[in-house]
Order: structure tokens, then C-alpha cells, then sequence
């Protein structure tokens, strides 16, 4: 099992450190608090552990449901997208530590998790196959797996946000506090357009 154990780590963690919504409001909240990355990884993790569950009890047909996919594609898209105009327009305020995002960390997690169009296409295919093959090994494979998919999370936003956090309070810091705010700002939106397309090419 230990083979298994190694590459959902490396897929995970490459899946973790890849850009996407996520990473985006960690490093936003990382702005105003150093532990935004774990509250982000627990919501995160929440969801990836109901729908690990879902899956290992063998609801995953829940996942190709078409409607399903295209109304969390195109709803989360606007409202992601709506989150990174918001997270714009507050820029000054945020710079001189006046205001903050909307959402906590924990709910963002969450969030934009449950909202990324990659989600569910993900644990149809990947993370399905993974879990099969756990399977065989009974709980202890389930409970192993979960270690496994979740520990790159755990790790890896609470590091972004910390590093984050710290980088703002350097010497250059409300320079690069603004820059990152707009940066964030533009991939949420970026990527709000890329879940709202997304959603309508499942329908065409």
C-alpha cells in the first residue's frame, strides 16, 4: 500500500500547488493573518472527505449528473467572480489593514472548493481510481487514502499563507501587499469567466 500511499501525495500536492481559486484567497487572507492557509485547508479538506466518502460508499454517479456540473460551474463562476470585484474595489482599505474579504477563511475553503468546475470531473476520474484501488484494503485503505489526498493541503496553504503574511510586513510590504491584492483580484476573476465558460460548453 505504501506505493499507493506516495503517489496520491505527489498527485495531491501537485494538484494543491497548482494556481487556481484556492491558492488565490489563501494568499489574500494570508494578507491579514498568518493561520488563513489552515482555516482555508480545513473547508477544503471538509469537502474532499464528504466526497471521498460519497465515492468509497458508491454514490460517484451523483458526479457525472450533467445539471449538477453546469449549475455549480456557472453559479460559482459568477459568484467567483463577484468575490474577486469585491476584493478590488476594497484594495486601499485592505493595504492599510481596514478591511478584509467578505467570507472567513473557513467558509472560502469551502466555498471554492465546492465551486471549482474541476472538482467533481476530478474525483470522477483520478480520484475515483484511486479510491478502487484503496478499497481492497478496507478501512484502513480508506483512512490511509484520506491521509494521503489531504496531508499536501495541510501543508501547502497554511506554508502560502504564513509566507505571505510575513512577506507584507516587510520593508516593501504595503507595495507588495497592493500588488498581491490586485493579482488575486484579477485570477478570481479570471478564473470566475474560465468556470462560467466552462459551465456553458457542457451545455453546447
Amino acid at each position: 500500500m505504501l506505493p499507493l500511499i506516495l503517489s496520491v501525495i505527489l498527485v495531491s500536492f501537485a494538484g494543491a500547488i497548482a494556481p487556481g481559486p484556492i491558492l488565490a484567497v489563501t494568499i489574500a487572507k494570508g494578507l491579514k493573518s498568518p493561520w488563513a492557509g489552515f482555516q482555508i485547508a480545513l473547508g477544503h479538506v471538509l469537502v474532499d472527505i464528504l466526497m471521498i466518502l460519497l465515492i468509497y460508499f458508491g454514490l460517484s454517479q451523483f458526479l457525472q449528473i450533467l445539471a449538477v456540473r453546469v449549475i455549480l460551474s456557472i453559479l460559482g463562476g459568477i459568484l467567483i467572480i463577484w468575490l474577486g470585484i469585491g476584493l478590488f474595489r476594497s484594495r486601499a482599505a485592505v493595504v492599510q489593514g481596514r478591511a478584509d474579504l467578505r467570507y472567513n477563511a473557513f467558509a472560502l475553503g469551502i466555498f471554492t472548493t465546492i465551486f471549482n468546475p474541476m472538482f467533481f470531473p476530478w474525483w470522477a476520474t483520478i480520484g475515483n481510481m484511486f479510491i478502487m484501488k484503496f478499497h481492497e484494503f478496507g478501512i484502513t485503505g480508506l483512512v490511509a487514502f484520506i491521509f494521503a489526498a489531504e496531508l499536501p493541503n495541510l501543508v501547502w496553504y497554511p506554508f502560502a499563507s504564513i509566507i505571505t503574511y510575513k512577506t507584507s510586513f516587510s520593508s516593501r510590504g504595503q507595495r507588495i501587499k497592493a500588488w498581491l491584492i490586485i493579482i488575486c483580484s484579477i485570477l478570481l476573476i479570471s478564473f470566475g469567466f474560465w468556470f462560467v465558460v466552462s459551465g456553458v460548453q457542457m451545455i453546447v
